[in-house]
């Protein structure tokens, strides 16, 4: 087999938002691990602030929070995924791999007429 990938990306769209992806799963997930969405941001080499935004139009496209935050105290804030939030997530991952699944024949197929 020859040096070939299928990249699959699913997005769910709220209007012009990215309600969720592919980097807002990962971030839950770094948050899930971490308890802090900085330290999140780090593991995934993207700004605090940047962060801070998708956790937002999450937060903001959902009926329920998917992330909820602690103020700072001596040790900080910190973050968690909310039941919600995970039951999100795992649905998503289901979609990817049942995506995944459907389209791997089809991609095979393709792939056998690509230059070796």
């Amino acid at each position: 087999m020859h040096d070939v990938k299928l990249k699959l990306q699913l997005r769910v769209l709220l209007k012009e938002d990215i309600a969720f992806g592919p980097g807002k799963a990962e971030l839950l997930e770094g948050i899930r691990r971490s308890g802090s969405i900085s330290q999140a941001a780090k593991s995934m080499n993207m700004s605090y602030r940047r962060a801070w935004q998708l956790v937002e139009t999450m937060n903001h496209s959902f009926l329920y929070p998917l992330v909820e935050t602690q103020k700072g105290g001596t040790h900080g804030g910190g973050a968690t995924v909310t039941d919600f939030g995970e039951k999100i997530l795992n649905q998503f991952r289901r979609m990817e791999e049942n995506a995944r699944q459907i389209v791997e024949h089809d991609f095979e197929e393709i792939s056998n007429f690509l230059k070796k």
